[in-house]
């Protein structure tokens, strides 16, 4: 691919996602050179909560200065917020989430825990090792992201496995689905056959 191309792909994607970023409510970014990088940003965030920064960096098709200096402005703003994830920095539209929705988001960006939460949500009462089979991992595997789980208060091990908040777990996986994988759009799809509604 010759430099223009990755220009011409970089502008492209930009593009979409300053459109996301531009139709952000309260969202109103100044009009200097790097605006539209920063509405991308948002708009990414938008539709992506809790992406890391290289995630971020990498999709975007940035740099990583461009984008460090553009995370800080939007920081500096008030418009996104960050919180740390072990060795990771996970960014968010700043007051859109909860600190359990926050958290919930970092686990369902990575593969194994997302497995897990979404084998959990289709079947709660599941056994460790029906869950391994589902998330495709060993028992060993289920039982040492379970104690992460629990320990970020997603996850009770007092009595099998059980889910923290069910409800607000699998609205976050229903309306971010396409940012997470397909077993987590094939969850959104069947997501009316998991509710249960209390007359």
């Amino acid at each position: 691919m010759t430099d223009r191309g990755v220009d011409e792909g970089k502008r492209a994607t930009l593009k979409r996602f300053a459109a996301l970023g531009a139709a952000t409510p309260l969202v109103r970014l100044s009009d200097d050179d790097g605006s539209e990088v920063r509405e991308a940003i948002v708009g990414y965030l938008a539709a992506t909560p809790g992406a890391h920064f290289s995630k971020l960096r990498d999709d975007l098709q940035l740099g990583t200065g461009e984008t460090q200096h553009h995370l800080r402005r939007l920081e500096t703003d008030g418009t996104i917020e960050y919180r740390k994830d072990g060795e990771y920095k996970r960014y968010f539209p700043a007051g859109r989430f909860s600190a359990f929705e926050q958290r919930a988001l970092g686990y369902l960006r990575r593969e194994t825990p997302r497995r897990m939460l979404v084998a959990l949500l289709r079947a709660p009462e599941a056994s460790g090792s029906e869950i391994a089979a589902a998330a495709g991992v060993s028992r060993s595997t289920v039982s040492k992201y379970a104690g992460k789980l629990d320990a970020a208060g997603l996850l009770s091990r007092t009595d099998g496995y059980g889910l923290e908040r069910p409800e607000t777990l699998l609205t976050l996986v229903v309306r971010y689905a396409d940012s997470f994988g397909p077993e987590a759009v094939e969850l959104a799809d069947e997501a009316d056959e998991l509710v249960r509604y209390d007359p």
